[in-house]
């Protein structure tokens, strides 16, 4: 099968019957790593960049492509190393992702491009944002975490025990952590639905009404047992990556960023995207009290309106995201 791009360098302005209908393909990294790219929507309309939650992958939650279009985007979404079908970057940092969404971006023959991630996602959304402010028109960091180690911050005040173990073990054993999540990984595959169950019980019942809707969870599900089909190597290093120096200060982010965040989050604390708002230059930021986690998933079709420059302000939007 050919997993080429759909069309030529540089989207010359064709009629669309001339490109092939092509909708996932292999790019190359700089290091000619393989990147397993989906591309969804119209390329005629603006390019995001969709930045997967931890673990995740490529065909993470998004909206219809009929949606995408009457939002004006394009989205672009590509598994980060080590996750689903990109090849593995060991000792990778969260700045790491800059470069390898600048050479999805060069294959494809964009100049500019919005950015927006979702939890796991979010850290590499504002690191796009911070070291390609020349190609960066808007980022979104929706249920982020902040730095490790980020000064005034409580870095697991109000997480779940699950996370906080997680993350302690991270920075404090490398062998434990990659022996975990090995673990949990082959559970996933051997039951996809499996981690859901996991984390309901630390979940509030903010997210807990999100997750119990058939189709989300069938997204979810789909998202995981990607992500994690071949290993669980993109799930350790992004840990890893969380727990390390991200490679970039966000006080150096000069495009428009929005951040959302749901006061209620155990996953990912609210104070964690305070943090970030109170030095990330005129960042927007919305903490709905009563919102969770998984509540990003019913505002990414709103802050897709905003990335693509549609609205000048993003509007919420409580409904299920539909399978493409």
């Amino acid at each position: 099968m050919d997993f080429s791009p759909p069309f030529p360098i540089g989207r010359p302005a064709v009629p669309v019957k001339a490109f092939r209908p092509v909708s996932f393909y292999y790019a190359r990294s700089v290091d000619d790593r393989r990147l397993a790219v989906q591309l969804s929507g119209d390329y005629r309309r603006e390019p995001v960049f969709y930045l997967h939650g931890t673990p995740g992958s490529r065909v993470g939650p998004r909206p219809t492509n009929r949606e995408l279009t009457d939002r004006n985007v394009w989205l672009i979404s590509f598994d980060r190393p080590g996750y689903g079908r990109s090849d593995r970057l060991e000792s990778r940092t969260v700045a790491d992702v800059a470069t390898d969404v600048e050479a999805i971006a060069d294959g494809l023959g964009l100049e500019r491009f919005a950015v927006l991630g979702r939890s796991g996602g979010g850290p590499h959304a504002l690191a796009c944002a911070a070291l390609l402010p020349e190609r960066v028109t808007r980022a979104a960091a929706l249920v982020s975490l902040a730095p490790w180690q980020a000064q005034g911050l409580d870095w697991f005040a109000g997480m779940a025990d699950s996370n906080v173990d997680a993350y302690t073990v991270a920075a404090s054993d490398h062998e434990a952590l990659i022996t975990r999540l090995v673990q949990a990984a082959a559970r996933i595959l051997a039951d996809p639905a499996s981690h859901i169950a996991v984390l309901t019980p630390e979940m509030p019942e903010a997210d807990r009404r999100i997750v119990a809707d058939k189709d989300v969870r069938t997204l979810l599900v789909q998202n995981f047992f990607e992500g994690l089909r071949i290993s669980a190597e993109g799930w350790i290093d992004d840990v890893l990556a969380f727990c390390s120096p991200w490679g970039f200060d966000v006080s150096d982010i000069r495009v428009p960023v929005y951040l959302w965040h749901g006061a209620r989050d155990v996953f990912s604390p609210v104070a964690h995207s305070q943090w970030l708002a109170d030095r990330i230059p005129g960042a927007i930021t919305e903490l709905p009290p009563d919102r969770a986690h998984f509540g990003a998933l019913e505002m990414v079709p709103s802050v897709l309106s905003w990335l693509s420059g549609q609205t000048s302000e993003v509007r919420p939007a409580r409904r299920s995201l539909i399978a493409l």
